[in-house]
């Protein structure tokens, strides 16, 4: 459970904006959109050697 305190005077804007921050680098909304639909192994091992394959293309165009 995330817990923001408010300090005293502090606009509600901002502790919310600080609340939507801290949600977000929880991956709380990721991880229930992923579990909402089933995927396969095969597409998740798939997915991530695609992303692996991505990012070293680009960190060997970095030492190019």
């Amino acid at each position: 459970m995330l817990i923001i305190p408010i300090k005293e005077g502090e606009n509600i804007d901002r502790a919310l904006k600080r609340f939507k921050r801290k949600f977000d680098k929880t991956g709380i909304k990721r991880q229930l959109q992923n579990r909402k639909q089933f995927t396969k192994p095969s597409v998740e091992r798939r997915a991530q050697i695609q992303k692996a394959q991505y990012i070293q293309g680009l960190r060997d165009a970095e030492d190019i």
